[in-house]
């Protein structure tokens, strides 16, 4: 019996420092993509804004520079004439210009900010469950009958 417990622990200890090794992983790929330059964010944010429609305009004359510095930088403002309603999103520091889209645009920006938001957590989740030395049997089985209506055996 005593050696017995002594394996469980030792399998306890290995996937413990399985745990802690995954864990650390994800924390460091996290800190890696937090270090990611202000630059480097507002250049992704400039690819989906291209991506979805909004067009580039450059801050090329003396007028347009001084309007693109009364904006705020790396940020959507929103301006309605009539019932038109155009997004414009001012990069001072990556391109010196101006991104400006319909409202149709936008929308879609978000839509894709969205999916991209939904694919990253769903990798996420995965990566986070494919550690291979998991032992699903030990939870029960795992098919007609899972869950509290008795698949996991007694006391469930």
């Amino acid at each position: 019996m005593l050696t017995g417990l002594r394996a469980m622990n030792q399998r306890h200890q290995t996937r413990i420092r399985t745990l802690q090794g995954l864990c650390l992983s994800s924390i460091g790929l996290l800190m890696l993509g937090a270090c990611a330059t202000q630059q480097e964010r507002v250049t992704q944010k400039e690819d989906s804004l291209a991506a979805a429609g909004f067009t580039v305009r450059p801050a090329n004359t003396p007028e347009r520079q001084a309007m693109l510095n009364k904006l705020p930088p790396d940020h959507f403002v929103q301006r309605v004439h009539g019932d038109v309603v155009t997004y414009v999103y001012a990069d001072p520091m990556v391109c010196d210009c101006l991104y400006v889209g319909s409202q149709q645009d936008y929308g879609q920006y978000r839509q894709q900010k969205q999916l991209q938001k939904i694919a990253n957590d769903q990798q996420m989740t995965a990566e986070m469950y494919s550690d291979p030395s998991w032992n699903w049997g030990a939870w029960g089985p795992w098919g007609p009958g899972y869950g509290f209506d008795g698949g996991f055996g007694r006391g469930f």
